[in-house]
């Protein structure tokens, strides 16, 4: 076998491992069939340097950025997961809204995460939202990413075991630590479908940032 071609051959199978390696996006799957969620906690810092500032979002302003803001909460398979499982279903009514607006950081994201991850719950949207805030209140921020007035360094390892000291039973398979341009961007925490414990999960747990330390930005 020539050089050329055993390169062709490493390129497709380096691309059929990536293929692999990506989370499997299953639309239109029936609602309530999952096997548990994550509660994706997002840097809120991060988010308004690289895109949100940018965007006008409002919780970018001045005094509203107050580190771990809640992205959303996802069913998920132990494989892939369910998205948009009733396109262009019910739309969340008002009072479904005041709702989300107490758990999210922006009405826009709360009716995106209904549409694309709530309706694969099987819940109602007041419902949705009020599962999200029972599993954000679960979680207990460490003391030194409630609100650091200014930005730090940490390894990836160390936000791990902070999230499991402040959170008995939480171990690092149970999580996983995203970054961006090496910013802390999300901590992803796997829980059973009753919100009730922390489980583990390989698929999102392989998810967390390859680089060794990540800044953090200061909350704004």
């Amino acid at each position: 076998m020539n050089v050329l071609a055993r390169a062709l051959l490493f390129l497709v199978a380096l691309t059929a491992t990536a293929a692999q390696a990506q989370p499997r996006e299953d639309r239109g799957a029936p609602m309530g069939r999952f096997d548990f969620y994550v509660l994706s906690l997002s840097w809120s810092a991060t988010y308004c340097d690289l895109t949100g500032k940018r965007r006008g979002n409002a919780q970018c302003d001045k005094g509203k950025n107050p580190g771990f803001v809640v992205h959303g909460l996802w069913p998920q398979y132990e494989r892939g997961y369910p998205a948009f499982c009733t396109p262009g279903g019910r739309t969340p009514s008002r009072n479904a809204m005041d709702i989300g607006e107490r758990v999210f950081p922006d009405p826009g994201l709360a009716r995106h995460e209904w549409q694309k991850h709530g309706t694969c719950t099987g819940e109602s949207p007041a419902g949705y939202f009020t599962a999200t805030g029972a599993a954000r209140a679960r979680i207990s921020v460490p003391k030194q990413l409630a609100a650091p007035e200014t930005a730090q360094r940490m390894s990836v390892v160390e936000i791990e075991r902070a999230f499991a000291l402040a959170n008995p039973g939480l171990r690092p398979d149970m999580m996983a630590v995203t970054c961006k341009r090496e910013m802390l961007e999300e901590v992803r925490i796997c829980m059973t479908r009753d919100l009730r414990q922390f489980r583990p999960c390989e698929e999102v747990s392989r998810d967390s940032c390859r680089v060794r330390d990540v800044t953090v930005p200061a909350a704004k």
